[in-house]
């Protein structure tokens, strides 16, 4: 995929000989774009280089885990060729076995062919009929996982993404930073010496640009962490009236209908962000909340509808400043 990365001079302190470094390294990819605000006081790897490195590792995940790439190592093995795995598409199948038993089959990356019958995938189709379902299921699922099984990452691809750039600015040196593919990763502080800020969108249908429509900010305290919201009012379509979310339990093989509009998940790193908030989406609000309260490791915000009013509940540890 083509990208056009810029790099440019974000904040400097007065003296530059003493204080932060800011720069952001801005581009194209995964379909939309990335942002990439680091410190880089003492990094040893020079600006271009930073951005340069971060263009391939984007450029590497593009040509392995994207279905939109149809030269892609997942579109080349969906399509039925026989592909050499590299590490990185091991890694992420092995992750992605481990959210599949941790969610009980809610999290289901084999589950593709659902995607695509019902249109939210790689292909156009929608309403599928209850016969059509009941023979994908029959044979898709990690439970039926094989060499010919038709694999869709979507659910973690872009917080991957973050991770492994943050991985690469960690290795050189990079310990202030705020990683924007789509998900988030960040840590230390931002420009203004604070823990870095992130804005919840109202999950109103029609919010389509990020920040355009905020429900609430939440801070971070300084470690790293991911942060991650998914949603169904930016992809659904509707149809003789009724409204389909891209949301799809795999144990059912049906859209999800239920009160959750959105779920922001903070972890330790923005994969199991992105896979979490997916999950809470497919469960919906009672079970989403129970599931926060049981892990220490996560901390979430849900916006939900309430007799026709948005309402929300956050964790105890989730550190919303404003609303």
């Amino acid at each position: 995929m083509k990208r056009l990365s810029l790099i440019f001079l974000m904040a400097l302190s007065v003296s530059c000989s003493k204080g932060p470094e800011y720069i952001q390294v801005t581009g194209q990819a995964q379909g939309g774009t990335y942002s990439v605000k680091m410190n880089i006081k003492g990094v040893k790897a020079k600006p271009e280089a930073i951005r340069s490195s971060i263009d391939s590792i984007l450029t590497l995940i593009d040509t392995t885990l994207s279905g939109y790439n149809k030269k892609s190592i997942l579109s080349r093995r969906n399509a039925g060729e026989a592909v050499v795995l590299n590490d990185m598409f091991k890694n992420i199948l092995k992750r992605s076995r481990e959210y599949f038993d941790v969610t009980g089959g809610a999290l289901d990356v084999a589950a593709g062919p659902l995607f695509d019958a019902w249109g939210f995938g790689f292909t156009t189709d929608s309403l599928p009929s209850s016969e059509k379902i009941d023979s994908i299921l029959s044979v898709c699922g990690m439970k039926h996982l094989g060499e010919h099984s038709v694999l869709n990452f979507n659910s973690i691809a872009q917080g991957y993404s973050a991770d492994v750039v943050a991985s690469y600015l960690h290795s050189v040196g990079v310990r202030d930073m705020l990683v924007d593919i789509g998900e988030i990763y960040c840590e230390g502080l931002n420009p203004n010496g604070k823990p870095w800020t992130i804005a919840i969108d109202r999950p109103v249908d029609g919010n389509v640009f990020p920040g355009q429509d905020i429900d609430g900010i939440w801070q971070g305290n300084g470690a790293g962490c991911g942060v991650v919201t998914s949603g169904n009012y930016r992809k659904f379509y509707e149809k003789d009236g009724k409204k389909y979310s891209h949301t799809i339990d795999p144990r059912t093989g049906y859209p999800v209908s239920h009160n959750l509009l959105s779920a922001t998940i903070v972890a330790s790193n923005a994969t199991d962000a992105d896979a979490f908030a997916t999950y809470c989406m497919v469960i919906g609000l009672d079970e989403a909340k129970s599931f926060i309260l049981s892990r220490p490791d996560l901390e979430g915000y849900l916006i939900y509808d309430s007799l026709g009013s948005m309402a929300e509940w956050a964790s105890p540890g989730f550190n919303l400043i404003s609303k």
